[in-house]
Formats: C-alpha cells, sequence, structure tokens
C-alpha cells in the first residue's frame, strides 16, 4: 500500500478527515438547541467555522489524492488550503498547525519518492 507512497502524507490525510469529521459532528448538532437563543447562537458559531470546516475539508480530499495519486501538487495544495482554513478561522489555528506541518513534510516526501523511481 505504501510502495513509493509517503506515510506521512497519508497520517496527515487521515488526522485531516478525523478532524473534519469530528467538527461536522460537533458543529452539525446545531439543530438539538432547547431554546430559540440557544438555537441561533449555535448556528451563528456554525456559520463563523464553516469556512474552516470547508477548507480543511477541501484540503484533505487533496491530500488523499496526493496520496493515491502520488502527484505531488495534490498534497502541495492540500497543505496551502490547511494554512488557508488556519487563517480564516484563528481561534482553531493551533489545531491545524500539525497538519501543516505534515502536509509540507509529506508533500516533500511524495516528490523524493517519486523523483528516486525515475
Amino acid at each position: 500500500m505504501f510502495i513509493k507512497r509517503s506515510k506521512v502524507l497519508f497520517s496527515c490525510a487521515l488526522l485531516a478527515s478525523v478532524y473534519v469529521l469530528y467538527l461536522l459532528s460537533y458543529f452539525g448538532s446545531a439543530s438539538s438547541a432547547s431554546d430559540s437563543s440557544e438555537a441561533l447562537g449555535k448556528a451563528f458559531a456554525t456559520v463563523l467555522v464553516a469556512p474552516h470546516m470547508f477548507m480543511i475539508g477541501l484540503g484533505a480530499i487533496f491530500s488523499w489524492l496526493g496520496f493515491f495519486l502520488r502527484k505531488g501538487w495534490a498534497a502541495l495544495t492540500g497543505a496551502i488550503l490547511y494554512c488557508v482554513g488556519a487563517f480564516v478561522f484563528i481561534p482553531y489555528a493551533l489545531l491545524v498547525v500539525p497538519l501543516i506541518i505534515l502536509g509540507f513534510v509529506g508533500f516533500t516526501q511524495q516528490n523524493k519518492l517519486m523523483l528516486r523511481s525515475y
């Protein structure tokens, strides 16, 4: 499974997928509020975090593409999208820093593995 594929990129894509699932489960339960003001607050928080979720989710898709297709450009795009996702919602940036580091390291490893095979 890992022939000419970066293990670091795999772990980055896996962590990003788990993080996106966590965000979706946490903010997806906005309709379970008991009070109308609580529901409004949860909806407002979801709207604030939605661009962050979208960028991290798109980055996870590109990381998986980079891993399975063995393409460095997809891994680089995923790492850049993690950076954008961290910038879009700064309070959650600390949770995305490991994804950013793993994404860029996985990109360089994937490129080295592909250059070594030629």
